[in-house]
């Protein structure tokens, strides 16, 4: 997390890094502060599915960290991460 590029957006903060290895990766921080098991393992599913959707438009591999922030699981998830993956790719494409 702490090489690349951050974007983060009002539920979400997506830190990127360009890599030269071919599969892209993903990994998720959701803390106790975004809530209880279920509500935490809930954010965990949508956004490994979001991730999952949104790695192979990816013009190049990736390393990607997504960090959940408390209120996501009421939040419109997948926009806010939509726009902030695709700020990261803008930074990282420049």
């Amino acid at each position: 997390m702490r090489q690349g590029v951050r974007a983060g957006r009002s539920c979400v903060v997506v830190h990127a890094r360009r890599t030269d290895l071919p599969p892209s990766r993903a990994g998720f921080i959701v803390s106790k502060a975004v809530g209880k098991a279920v509500v935490r393992n809930r954010v965990k599913r949508r956004l490994r599915h979001l991730t999952a959707d949104a790695l192979p438009s990816a013009p190049f591999s990736v390393d990607v960290v997504v960090r959940a922030l408390p209120g996501a699981d009421q939040a419109d998830l997948g926009s806010d991460f939509r726009s902030a993956f695709t700020a990261c790719l803008d930074r990282l494409a420049a």
